[in-house]
């Protein structure tokens, strides 16, 4: 600063001098923002070509810090001219800002970081191997939890209020703040149980038949899950719901199951035999049928209008639309079948026997 006074001095002759520093603080800080700007989108093109987590997370998260730092630098030059020239004594305040501001740079430095991290550990572009979603989330929010707190507890230290003093009040008030919020912390424990347990994930379709809950899992938070419903309904469930009922998650099954019931006319019972046989070897043979599960094709009843038979098997697929695809293929096979056998497929019919009644004789 001496030197930039002692050069304006000699350009000015100190006429309006601070007005001139003031001018050349902003603008320089406004030219070297831009080009630290610069140099990060360089270097982010630089580690897009590179399949890491880290060097794509840090640079990105390194920018607003660093720009920011840029501006309250020149913001704290230009107050310290102001305050010289007007003869006010600020530096104390100055240097409470500048500690203040490393905090927050730093706190929002390490969010970014693990915001940007969280999503590239998750995608195919950034790791060959992507972490679950779910866990991924359940740390990430615990991290920047952990930041944030660490902060306002350096912060409160920095401005002259006792720490000590406030974990003393949180550990008499925990008791009070327990019973009032306990239903808030019994959600808490709920989700930090479905982090643990991983009964589901994001993605997963679960269902419950205790309660009217169905649909893909969006969001796990630490008081709420977001379900959507199959009609595009967003379901918000507490999640100590969840320690009380019996879930089901479909999206974990290993195979699909075919289980259908089929009957022909009695007048065509002559032929079950050779169409079971027929139907057992159709579904031995299907490319999408899943040979070592169990599979069984038998004559199963005489029901009222039909003689039955049932077919239970398992598909390789677990997808919901491929598996009907191949459920409507193998209907229809069975049909080909019956009918290649000059056999009908059943309908509810009714017989009707009329008994003769005695004949009368007219004279």
């Amino acid at each position: 600063m001496a030197v930039l006074e002692s050069w304006l001095v000699n350009l000015t002759g100190g006429f309006y001098l601070w007005i001139l520093e003031i001018f050349l603080i902003v603008a320089c800080s406004f030219v070297f923002g831009h080009l630290v700007n610069r140099l990060i989108n360089m270097l982010e093109r630089h580690a897009a070509k590179s399949k890491t987590v880290w060097d794509d997370a840090i640079i990105e998260a390194f920018r607003r810090p660093a720009i920011w730092a840029i501006w309250i630098i020149g913001i704290n030059l230009a107050a310290s001219v102001a305050s010289k020239a007007a003869g006010s004594e600020i530096h104390d305040l100055i240097n409470l800002v500048n500690r203040a501001s490393i905090i927050f740079l730093s706190t929002l430095f390490l969010i970014n970081l693990i915001k940007r991290a969280e999503r590239n550990l998750t995608d195919l572009k950034y790791t060959d191997d992507p972490c679950d979603e779910t866990t991924v989330k359940a740390v990430g929010k615990l991290l920047r939890f952990s930041v944030i707190i660490t902060a306002i507890l350096i912060a409160m230290q920095l401005f002259g209020y006792s720490i000590s003093g406030l974990l003393a009040f949180g550990g008499i008030g925990g008791l009070a703040i327990g019973f009032a919020a306990k239903d808030l912390l019994a959600n808490f424990f709920g989700g930090l149980m479905l982090y643990f347990d991983q009964p589901f994930k994001v993605g997963d379709w679960v269902r419950s038949p205790d309660q009217e809950i169905e649909g893909t899992v969006e969001d796990i938070g630490w008081r709420l899950t977001r379900i959507r419903t199959f009609d595009q309904r967003p379901l918000y469930i507490p999640n100590s719901v969840f320690n009380s009922i019996s879930l089901e998650n479909p999206s974990r099954m290993l195979n699909r199951r075919i289980y259908e019931t089929i009957g022909i006319r009695y007048d065509d019972l002559g032929k079950m035999e050779a169409i079971v046989l027929d139907v057992h070897e159709m579904l031995s043979q299907h490319e999408d049928i899943d040979k070592n599960k169990t599979l069984i094709v038998n004559f199963d009843a005489f029901a009222p209008s039909s003689a039955d038979f049932f077919i239970y098997t398992f598909t390789k697929t677990t997808k919901w639309i491929l598996y009907h695809h191949i459920k409507q293929d193998v209907l229809l096979k069975v049909s080909s079948i019956i009918d290649k056998h000059n056999a009908e497929i059943a309908f509810p019919t009714s017989t009707l026997h009329m008994v003769p009644g005695p004949k009368s004789h007219i004279d």
